[in-house]
C-alpha cells in the first residue's frame, strides 16, 4: 500500500491536536476518482468540528474521538486515477468540490466519488479560489437564495462580514439586490465596501443589535450572535440566520416554525443531497464567471503547517479564506 502525507487529529481539542502523520494512500473504487490535492481548505466550522464543538455535533463526527480522522472538506486538484465506472473525468483533469462530512482533504490524495460534489475548475480559475468555493460561497448562497429567498430592495445585516461567509454573502446579498449593512472591524471597511456593502458598523464600537434599524434578515455568519439579541432589530416578518450550530439556536428554530412573526433559521448545507448541491455550485459558478464574485484570501500555509493555520483561525483575525497548499 502506497503511503502519502496527511493530517490527523489524535482527538477532540486545540490546535495541538493536529499531527502530520504517514497514513495509506486511497484507492480509487469503480464509481471514484483519485485526486492529488494542490490545495484545500481551512475553515471555521474547521476548527469547531476539531474541538468537537458543539458536543451536539458529536452526534456526527464520534463522541469521544473524530471517526474520519483527516480534517478538511474543501479540496482542488488534479485527477490521478480514474474507476473504471466512471465516465465524467478522465486522468489530468483539474477539479475542485466538497466532501462535507466525509472530510479526508488536507492530505496529499483524497479519493472522491463521481456522483458526489465535484466539478472540473472553470478555465480561468486557479487551485487556490477553487479550494475555499464550496465553504463561503456555496454555504452563503444557500442561505441567502435558498433558505431566505432575498429580494431586491430587501435589507440584510450580515455579521462577520469580513470572513469567509461574510466577504461571499456581502457579495452574493449585493448580487441578489439586497441593501447590506455589514459588521467587521473599521480595519476591513474598505474591504466589505469594494464588494459592495452600503453600510458598515464597527462591532468594536457599537453593539448592532441596539440599532434603530431594522432588517428584513440577520445572517451572522460567526454565530456571535443570537435571535433573542437580535429579534428587536427585525422587521416583523425578519429571520435570523447562521450556519453555525448551536443548541439555543435549535430550539429558536422549533419555537418560531410554529408562531407567526420573526423566525430562526439553521442548516448544515452540507448535509443537502448532493444533486441539490451541485445545482447551487453550478448557479454559484455563474455568478463568478459573470464577475460578480470573487475569492478572499488572506493566508496560505503548507500542509505540515495546518496546526498553525488553525492557531490563526481561532485568534478571530482572519478575513476572508485561508488556504492550505501540499508542497
Amino acid at each position: 500500500m502506497k503511503k502519502m502525507k496527511a493530517i490527523v487529529m489524535t482527538g477532540y481539542g486545540s490546535h495541538e491536536v493536529l499531527k502530520l502523520r504517514q497514513v495509506d494512500q486511497p484507492i480509487a473504487g469503480p464509481n471514484e476518482v483519485l485526486v492529488k490535492v494542490i490545495t484545500s481548505a481551512a475553515t471555521r466550522a474547521d476548527t469547531m468540528m476539531r474541538m468537537g464543538k458543539p458536543f451536539l455535533s458529536r452526534l456526527i463526527l464520534g463522541l469521544s474521538k473524530p471517526s474520519k480522522p483527516i480534517p478538511g472538506t474543501g479540496f482542488a486538484g488534479v485527477t490521478q486515477a480514474i474507476g473504471a465506472e466512471v465516465s465524467t473525468f478522465k486522468i489530468g483533469d483539474r477539479v475542485f468540490g466538497e466532501t462535507a462530512f466525509g472530510f479526508s482533504a488536507n492530505a496529499e490524495y483524497i479519493s472522491v466519488t463521481e456522483a458526489g460534489v465535484i466539478m472540473k475548475l472553470p478555465e480561468h480559475m486557479d487551485f487556490h479560489e477553487a479550494a475555499n468555493f464550496c465553504d463561503g460561497h456555496l454555504t452563503s448562497y444557500n442561505f441567502l437564495k435558498e433558505i431566505a429567498q432575498i429580494k431586491p430592495g430587501q435589507q440584510i445585516l450580515i455579521n462577520g462580514a469580513s470572513g469567509a461567509l461574510g466577504t461571499s454573502a456581502v457579495q452574493i446579498a449585493t448580487y441578489l439586490g439586497a441593501e447590506v449593512t455589514a459588521v467587521c472591524s473599521s480595519a476591513n471597511f474598505g474591504l466589505v465596501k469594494s464588494l459592495g456593502a452600503e453600510h458598515v458598523i464597527n462591532y468594536q464600537e457599537e453593539d448592532f443589535t441596539l440599532s434603530k434599524k431594522t432588517y428584513d434578515f440577520v445572517y451572522d455568519t460567526v454565530g456571535k450572535s443570537s435571535f433573542k439579541a437580535c429579534k428587536q432589530i427585525l422587521k416583523e416578518k425578519g429571520v435570523y440566520l447562521s450556519p453555525v450550530l448551536q443548541f439555543p439556536l435549535l430550539l429558536d428554530m422549533i419555537s418560531t416554525s410554529i408562531a407567526k412573526g420573526k423566525k430562526a433559521k439553521f442548516e448544515a448545507t452540507g448535509a443537502n443531497k448532493v444533486e441539490k448541491l451541485n445545482v447551487l455550485l453550478s448557479e454559484v459558478l455563474d455568478i463568478y464567471q459573470a464577475g460578480k464574485l470573487k475569492t478572499i484570501i488572506d493566508r496560505q500555509f503548507p500542509l505540515e503547517k495546518l496546526a498553525e493555520a488553525h492557531q490563526y483561525i481561532d485568534s478571530g483575525r482572519k478575513k476572508g479564506n485561508v488556504v492550505i497548499y501540499n508542497t
